[in-house]
């Protein structure tokens, strides 16, 4: 009879918890410390006026990481310094994979019944419109279906694109998209504005120049002087505030009252509100408001 042997209790190991400022924390390939996102916090802020909070720490690391592996960077050290060194191409690049892009046709439907019955009302005025936050292209597209219809295929209407991002503003630029990308749009619509591709292009759709032909694209950092010598009836600048503080705000909407033409609309995001900006924009709509 085999006879039980009881072992010696052992206390517990407890590991430490991996620290912010250990190497390789959490299985990482860099190391990454406070200081690393507190420098890239203020370059995107100086650069963008965008404001990241420190909850932004794995998606900074994450999108920031590339550009190290790009570059040939083995720390964040190294490719801050070098960045900072040089004022180059790798600033758009930088700015590029800290931006989010988050976008699809038609997104706040109400906007497009809005803008399609202030259409409507004035169907021989030569409309001018900017869409300041344009990513790849879904809520310009939906802009220029909504005008199209609104005033008809002789309608006048320019519609100015822009983006801090150039690499989804080129994507904007081309107007072609995947059939599973435009799955909410009606049939109608899909006959009207898209062409289906054929052959090698099968499971894509893009634009027709009916469309594009009312378009441009340019790249345009909010937070410096607008390039426009036209003012704008509408201006769609929707879910872009939310990324900068009250001081950059403030700001951007100055910015943008002045290319406006008195009367001319702003469209936002559902998340915004500028009613401390009473001397600039009154409350028209749901996260609609006129220019003063």
């Amino acid at each position: 009879m085999l006879q039980q042997t009881t072992l010696p209790r052992r206390a517990p190991v407890v590991l430490p918890a991996p620290q912010e400022d250990g190497p390789l924390a959490q299985g990482r390939e860099f190391v990454w410390t406070d200081g690393d996102f507190t420098r890239i916090k203020a370059l995107i802020y100086k650069r963008a006026g965008i404001s990241l909070h420190d909850g932004k720490h794995a998606m900074v690391y994450s999108r920031v990481s590339r550009r190290l592996r790009d570059t040939g960077h083995t720390s964040f050290k190294a490719y801050l310094d070098w960045l900072e060194q040089h004022d180059g191409p790798e600033w758009q690049e930088f700015i590029n994979a800290l931006t989010t892009n988050l976008t699809a046709f038609f997104r706040e439907q109400h906007h497009f019944t809005i803008l399609d019955e202030l259409m409507r009302a004035r169907r021989g005025h030569d409309w001018r419109i900017w869409c300041s936050a344009a990513s790849t292209g879904e809520e310009p597209y939906s802009i220029a279906m909504t005008a199209t219809e609104a005033l008809g295929s002789g309608g006048s209407f320019h519609l100015v694109n822009s983006d801090i991002d150039t690499k989804v503003l080129a994507t904007a630029a081309q107007g072609v998209y995947k059939s599973d990308g435009v799955k909410g749009l009606s049939p109608e619509r899909l006959q009207r504005f898209f062409m289906r591709g054929k052959g090698g292009n099968a499971g894509l759709m893009r634009v027709k120049p009916e469309l594009q032909k009312h378009m441009e694209f340019l790249s345009v950092n909010l937070i410096e002087e607008l390039p426009f010598n036209e003012p704008f009836d509408i201006v769609f600048c929707r879910n872009v505030m939310i990324y900068f503080d009250a001081e950059t705000q403030r700001r951007v909407l100055e910015r943008i009252h002045r290319v406006m033409k008195p009367g001319g609309m702003l469209f936002v995001g559902h998340a915004e509100n500028f009613s401390d900006a009473r001397k600039h924009f009154e409350l028209r709509g749901k996260t609609v408001y006129e220019r003063v």
